[in-house]
Protein backbone atom coordinates (compact mmCIF):
# COMPACT_ATOMS: atom_id res chain seq x y z
CA UNK A 1 0.00 0.00 0.00
CA UNK A 2 1.07 3.83 -0.52
CA UNK A 3 1.20 4.48 3.32
CA UNK A 4 3.92 1.91 3.58
CA UNK A 5 5.88 3.65 1.70
CA UNK A 6 5.10 7.44 2.84
CA UNK A 7 3.92 6.86 5.95
CA UNK A 8 2.61 10.38 6.67
CA UNK A 9 -0.28 9.62 4.38
CA UNK A 10 -1.56 7.67 8.04
CA UNK A 11 -1.12 10.66 10.04
CA UNK A 12 -4.06 12.12 11.98
CA UNK A 13 -4.21 15.00 14.13
CA UNK A 14 -7.54 15.37 15.76
CA UNK A 15 -9.05 18.20 18.24
CA UNK A 16 -12.49 17.89 19.72
CA UNK A 17 -13.71 19.63 16.33
CA UNK A 18 -11.49 19.27 13.86
CA UNK A 19 -9.32 15.97 11.61
CA UNK A 20 -5.90 17.13 10.10
CA UNK A 21 -4.22 14.88 7.36
CA UNK A 22 -2.91 14.70 3.90
CA UNK A 23 -5.47 14.73 1.39
CA UNK A 24 -6.78 12.48 -1.32
CA UNK A 25 -6.41 13.51 -4.76
CA UNK A 26 -10.48 14.13 -4.75
CA UNK A 27 -9.85 16.18 -1.66
CA UNK A 28 -7.04 18.18 -2.84
CA UNK A 29 -9.40 19.23 -5.68
CA UNK A 30 -11.83 20.42 -3.16
CA UNK A 31 -9.16 22.38 -1.16
CA UNK A 32 -8.30 24.09 -4.17
CA UNK A 33 -11.82 24.82 -4.95
CA UNK A 34 -12.19 26.58 -1.10
CA UNK A 35 -9.23 28.44 -2.00
CA UNK A 36 -10.55 29.63 -5.35
CA UNK A 37 -13.43 30.60 -3.98
CA UNK A 38 -11.70 33.47 -1.44
CA UNK A 39 -9.50 33.20 1.91
CA UNK A 40 -9.09 36.83 2.40
CA UNK A 41 -10.09 40.12 1.74
CA UNK A 42 -8.87 41.27 -1.58
CA UNK A 43 -7.67 44.80 -0.37
CA UNK A 44 -5.38 42.95 2.07
CA UNK A 45 -2.35 40.44 1.38
CA UNK A 46 -1.99 38.55 4.05
CA UNK A 47 0.81 36.28 2.26
CA UNK A 48 4.53 37.22 1.60
CA UNK A 49 3.92 35.16 -1.37
CA UNK A 50 0.45 37.30 -2.90
CA UNK A 51 -0.29 33.69 -4.73
CA UNK A 52 -3.62 34.58 -4.03
CA UNK A 53 -3.49 37.91 -6.65
CA UNK A 54 -4.91 35.56 -9.43
CA UNK A 55 -8.02 34.16 -11.08
CA UNK A 56 -9.80 31.74 -9.40
CA UNK A 57 -8.63 28.82 -11.78
CA UNK A 58 -5.16 29.53 -11.20
CA UNK A 59 -5.34 30.17 -7.39
CA UNK A 60 -6.83 26.41 -7.56
CA UNK A 61 -3.88 25.36 -9.59
CA UNK A 62 -1.70 26.61 -7.48
CA UNK A 63 -3.04 24.68 -3.99
CA UNK A 64 -2.98 21.59 -5.96
CA UNK A 65 0.87 21.98 -7.68
CA UNK A 66 2.14 23.87 -4.10
CA UNK A 67 1.05 19.95 -2.53
CA UNK A 68 2.60 17.89 -4.85
CA UNK A 69 6.07 19.94 -4.70
CA UNK A 70 6.11 19.99 -1.32
CA UNK A 71 5.85 16.36 -1.11
CA UNK A 72 8.41 15.97 -3.87
CA UNK A 73 10.79 17.99 -2.55
CA UNK A 74 10.20 15.87 1.05
CA UNK A 75 13.95 15.51 2.95
CA UNK A 76 13.96 14.15 6.68
CA UNK A 77 16.30 17.21 7.06
CA UNK A 78 13.77 19.72 5.16
CA UNK A 79 10.06 19.22 5.37
CA UNK A 80 6.69 21.16 4.88
CA UNK A 81 3.65 19.13 5.78
CA UNK A 82 0.49 20.56 4.17
CA UNK A 83 -2.54 19.22 5.81
CA UNK A 84 -5.69 19.81 4.90
CA UNK A 85 -8.49 20.61 7.74
CA UNK A 86 -11.43 18.92 8.21
CA UNK A 87 -14.47 20.39 10.01
CA UNK A 88 -17.27 17.85 10.87
CA UNK A 89 -16.50 16.16 7.62
CA UNK A 90 -16.21 19.64 5.36
CA UNK A 91 -12.69 20.69 3.92
CA UNK A 92 -12.16 24.14 5.72
CA UNK A 93 -8.31 24.62 5.28
CA UNK A 94 -4.68 24.12 5.15
CA UNK A 95 -2.55 24.02 8.42
CA UNK A 96 1.13 23.69 7.88
CA UNK A 97 4.34 22.45 9.81
CA UNK A 98 7.75 22.46 8.99
CA UNK A 99 11.06 22.25 10.13
CA UNK A 100 15.02 21.86 8.96
CA UNK A 101 16.92 19.54 10.59
CA UNK A 102 14.33 19.45 13.67
CA UNK A 103 16.60 16.95 15.81
CA UNK A 104 19.45 19.46 15.65
CA UNK A 105 17.17 22.66 16.23
CA UNK A 106 14.51 21.67 17.87
CA UNK A 107 12.50 24.60 16.11
CA UNK A 108 9.55 24.07 13.76
CA UNK A 109 7.52 26.82 11.61
CA UNK A 110 4.01 27.25 11.08
CA UNK A 111 1.73 28.72 8.63
CA UNK A 112 -2.23 28.41 7.54
CA UNK A 113 -5.17 29.85 5.43
CA UNK A 114 -8.61 29.29 6.18
CA UNK A 115 -12.04 29.62 3.96
CA UNK A 116 -13.37 32.87 4.33
CA UNK A 117 -16.98 31.26 5.22
CA UNK A 118 -15.41 29.45 7.89
CA UNK A 119 -13.54 32.01 9.40
CA UNK A 120 -14.45 33.64 13.12
CA UNK A 121 -15.39 30.13 14.71
CA UNK A 122 -12.09 29.48 16.50
CA UNK A 123 -11.10 27.05 14.05
CA UNK A 124 -7.82 28.86 13.43
CA UNK A 125 -6.77 28.19 17.23
CA UNK A 126 -7.85 24.89 17.14
CA UNK A 127 -5.67 23.95 13.99
CA UNK A 128 -2.98 25.80 15.33
CA UNK A 129 -3.58 24.09 18.40
CA UNK A 130 -3.25 20.67 16.57
CA UNK A 131 0.24 20.92 14.62
CA UNK A 132 1.60 22.91 18.27
CA UNK A 133 1.05 19.73 20.08
CA UNK A 134 2.51 17.94 17.56
CA UNK A 135 5.88 19.81 17.95
CA UNK A 136 6.16 20.26 21.32
CA UNK A 137 4.17 16.79 22.96
CA UNK A 138 5.34 14.67 20.07
CA UNK A 139 8.55 15.60 18.31
CA UNK A 140 10.71 17.18 20.72
CA UNK A 141 10.70 20.76 19.82
CA UNK A 142 11.79 23.52 21.73
CA UNK A 143 10.57 26.48 20.09
CA UNK A 144 7.70 27.46 17.19
CA UNK A 145 7.89 30.54 15.02
CA UNK A 146 5.35 32.03 12.71
CA UNK A 147 4.47 35.22 11.17
CA UNK A 148 2.18 38.00 10.01
CA UNK A 149 2.04 41.39 9.20
CA UNK A 150 0.53 43.94 10.96
CA UNK A 151 -3.02 44.44 9.01
CA UNK A 152 -3.04 41.00 10.02
CA UNK A 153 -4.79 41.00 13.07
CA UNK A 154 -6.75 37.60 13.53
CA UNK A 155 -3.51 35.66 13.09
CA UNK A 156 -2.06 37.88 15.79
CA UNK A 157 -4.43 37.09 17.87
CA UNK A 158 -4.41 33.26 17.70
CA UNK A 159 -0.96 33.71 18.49
CA UNK A 160 -1.30 35.34 21.51
CA UNK A 161 -3.61 33.07 22.77
CA UNK A 162 -0.38 30.52 22.65
CA UNK A 163 1.81 32.56 24.47
CA UNK A 164 4.00 33.57 21.40
CA UNK A 165 6.28 36.63 21.89
CA UNK A 166 7.56 39.02 19.35
CA UNK A 167 10.97 38.15 17.41
CA UNK A 168 11.44 41.08 15.45
CA UNK A 169 10.46 42.15 12.16
CA UNK A 170 11.28 42.07 8.42
CA UNK A 171 10.15 44.50 5.83
CA UNK A 172 8.49 43.38 2.78
CA UNK A 173 7.25 44.66 -0.27
CA UNK A 174 3.50 43.45 -1.15
CA UNK A 175 1.94 45.03 -4.41
CA UNK A 176 4.45 47.25 -4.55
CA UNK A 177 4.15 48.76 -1.43
CA UNK A 178 6.13 48.03 1.89
CA UNK A 179 4.44 45.68 4.33
CA UNK A 180 5.95 45.03 7.81
CA UNK A 181 5.84 41.68 9.06
CA UNK A 182 6.32 40.75 12.33
CA UNK A 183 8.41 37.31 13.51
CA UNK A 184 6.65 36.38 16.67
CA UNK A 185 8.10 32.82 18.33
CA UNK A 186 6.87 30.53 20.58
CA UNK A 187 8.84 28.47 23.72
CA UNK A 188 7.83 25.12 25.00
CA UNK A 189 6.91 26.57 28.09
CA UNK A 190 4.50 29.54 27.34
CA UNK A 191 3.12 26.51 25.40
CA UNK A 192 2.60 24.16 28.54
CA UNK A 193 1.32 27.47 30.20
CA UNK A 194 -1.26 28.51 27.25
CA UNK A 195 -2.56 25.27 26.51
CA UNK A 196 -5.94 24.12 26.58
CA UNK A 197 -7.14 21.92 23.37
CA UNK A 198 -6.88 18.06 23.67
CA UNK A 199 -5.29 16.89 20.80
CA UNK A 200 -4.83 13.38 20.05
CA UNK A 201 -2.26 12.16 17.30
CA UNK A 202 -2.32 8.94 15.57
CA UNK A 203 -0.34 7.04 13.07
CA UNK A 204 3.06 9.29 14.18
CA UNK A 205 5.64 6.07 14.83
CA UNK A 206 6.56 5.46 11.60
CA UNK A 207 6.38 8.80 9.96
CA UNK A 208 9.63 10.02 12.88
CA UNK A 209 12.49 8.64 9.96
CA UNK A 210 10.49 11.25 7.54
CA UNK A 211 10.30 14.14 10.18
CA UNK A 212 14.02 13.61 11.01
CA UNK A 213 13.50 12.21 13.70
CA UNK A 214 14.84 8.77 15.48
CA UNK A 215 11.66 6.30 16.50
CA UNK A 216 13.45 6.49 20.32
CA UNK A 217 12.62 10.49 19.67
CA UNK A 218 9.16 10.69 19.74
CA UNK A 219 8.36 8.21 22.40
Amino acid sequence: MLVDHFPLLGLRLRTPRLELRLPSPEELGSLADLAAGGIHDPDVMPFSVPWTDQPPADVARSVVQHHWRQLGNWTPQDWSLDLTVFHEGVIVGQQTIGARDLAITHEVHTGSWLGQRHQGRGIGTEMRAAVLHLAFAELDAAEAVSSAFEHNVASQAVSGRFGYQSDGINRRVIRGTLAIERRLRLTRSAWEQHRTIPVHVDGLAPCLPLLGMNPEDGE
